[in-house]
Parts: structure tokens; sequence; C-alpha cells
């Protein structure tokens, strides 16, 4: 699926389920270059399409997401110019063998974030992983465009992502993972990614990134014919189960994901909404999130030892 058309579906959606009003997501549509009409006809289709238990999935979420460090901002060197990312390394515990005795390797993570750029909640995704071991880098790929804070308004952050050539966004990334493998040398290199971010996972794969020894795309939209031959990611693909226009997508991963020979599994979470991780979303469900998070810990264990 291309982003542009992703994220404008995605757009129309959260319109279907009353997140932004029709007014916003004209206005939004519009950034991304549709015309009136075929602003009007996508909202018109999307309007029966939403998901199902929006108010199940919003009620499930009565406590207030935990307060946690916003992790330190950095620049990368990137293809183009200097990329901003938020870096969290981790802390380890003092081994039993004293000063000098180096304690195991957990391993290093580059997040990908959602269509709305480094927004606060994926400020603070690399300093959770740290607290549990791994280090972890998010880089900013709205850089070029002078950073997503720079641009204030989440409808232009996404106008901008999806104007994005996919090669320019998947370099970005790569110099991701150029340096993570700078600042924990030795260490075993992971992804996570969510929604947009989640497309972007499998693009890495698609794009034969080989130094992924695991990777976890959380909802995120497949590419058109996917060939992973050239990966060894070993994958745990996360699906939300009313998450109409992805989760649909999960028999063509299965699919691609045998034919090259590739460690994987996959999860569907019934009952809960695309986008059901992100803790300052309107479709948060921390029943899921937390046990989704559980299996992305207990997947890291395995494959980034």
């Amino acid at each position: 699926m291309a982003f542009h058309g992703y994220i404008a579906t995605e757009i129309a959606t959260d319109c279907a389920d009353g997140f932004i009003t029709r007014r916003e997501a004209l206005r939004r549509l519009a950034l991304l270059g549709l015309t009136a009409t075929a602003a009007s006809t996508l909202l018109a289709a999307c309007s029966g399409g939403g998901s199902k238990s929006t108010t199940a999935t919003t009620t499930a979420t009565t406590a207030p997401p935990v307060s946690r460090p916003a992790a330190e901002m950095i620049t990368v060197n990137g293809p183009n110019g200097k990329l901003k990312a938020a870096w969290a390394a981790a802390t380890a515990a003092q081994p039993p063998g004293g000063p000098g005795v180096s304690p195991d390797i957990k391993g290093a993570v580059l997040i990908i974030h959602e269509n709305s750029g480094l927004t606060p909640h994926f400020a603070i995704l690399p300093a959770r992983l740290a607290a549990d071991g791994y280090s972890a880098l998010c880089v900013d790929l709205l850089s070029e465009e002078g950073g997503t804070e720079s641009l204030g308004d989440p409808a232009k952050a996404q106008a901008a992502l999806a104007a994005a050539p996919r090669d320019r966004l998947v370099a970005d990334l790569r110099a991701g993972i150029d340096e993570l493998g700078r600042r924990t040398p030795g260490a075993k290199l992971g992804a996570m990614g969510f929604c947009f971010g989640g497309g972007l996972t499998w693009a890495l794969l698609g794009a034969g990134e080989d130094r992924l020894a695991a990777a976890v795309p959380f909802y995120g939209p497949l590419p058109a014919d996917p060939d992973f031959s050239k990966a060894k990611a070993a994958v745990l693909a996360i699906y939300a189960g009313n998450d109409t226009r992805v989760t649909p997508s999960q028999p063509a991963a299965v699919s691609a994901l045998e034919k090259a020979g590739l460690t994987h599994e996959t999860r569907v979470f019934p009952g809960v909404d695309h986008a059901f991780f992100n803790d300052t979303g309107p479709r948060y469900n921390a029943a899921a999130a937390g046990e989704a998070y559980r299996l992305v810990l207990d997947w890291f264990a395995r494959y980034l030892k």
C-alpha cells in the first residue's frame, strides 16, 4: 500500500470514528493534495468502515498513562544532512563481578514513529525500552522539513510524510541503524514501528536490511508484492482485531515471511483498534498495550541476545 493512500485513508477513518471533524478531515486531505470531490468521496467510502468498537476501546483506558522521562534529543548523520532523533541508552545494573566486568548485552532497537512524526509518545518510548535493558533510537523522519516540532500542525506532518519518497525514508532509517551500531558496538539490532512506522519496518525488510536480528511491525501496511528474501530478522507482527484496513493483510505477510524462510509469529489482538498501543491517542487500550509490550520484550529477549 502506498503511504500517501494509507495516510489519506487513516484521516478518513479518524473522521468516521469521530476523532476529528469533517472540516478537519477535509483540511488534512487538502494538504495531501486531494481535491474537494476526491476527499468527499473518500470520507463517504470510510463512513461505514471505521472501527466497530471505539467505545469499548476508549472505555478500557481508565487509568492515565504512566509518567516516564523523555529520551535525549540528539543529531545523527543522515544521507542528506543531520537527522534529529530521540536516544536513550540502556542502564544495566552492576554485574556480580564488580567494576570492569561487562554485563550481558541485550541489544539495541530502532523505533519508527507514526504518521504524525516524532511526537511526545515517541520521545518517551526509547527511555521506556532503555529501562528494560535495550538502548533505543527514534529518528525524526521530518528532519529535512525542520523537524516535527517545527511544523507544529499534525496535519502538516502527515502531508510531509505522505509526500516523502519511500527511498528517502528508508535511507534515513538506515542512518539510524548506523548510529545504533556506532553507539552500541557488539549489540544485536532490532526495529519496531507503529502504523506508518510499521509499514516502514516492512519496507526495511523488503529493502534487504540484513543488520536487523529482530523486527516488530505494529499494524503496519504491507508493501505490494513483498519480498523479504534478503532480510535476516525474526519478525513478530502485531495486529488489531478491529483494524479493517491493515489486519486483512496478515495472510499475505505470513506467506511472504514463509517464502523468505524467516522466523516469524503474528498476533491479532481481538476487540481493539488500530493504534491501540499509543497511550496518547484516542484508541489506546491499556490491557492490550501492556500485553503487546510484554510480547515485544519476550521477542527481543529471544533474538537480540
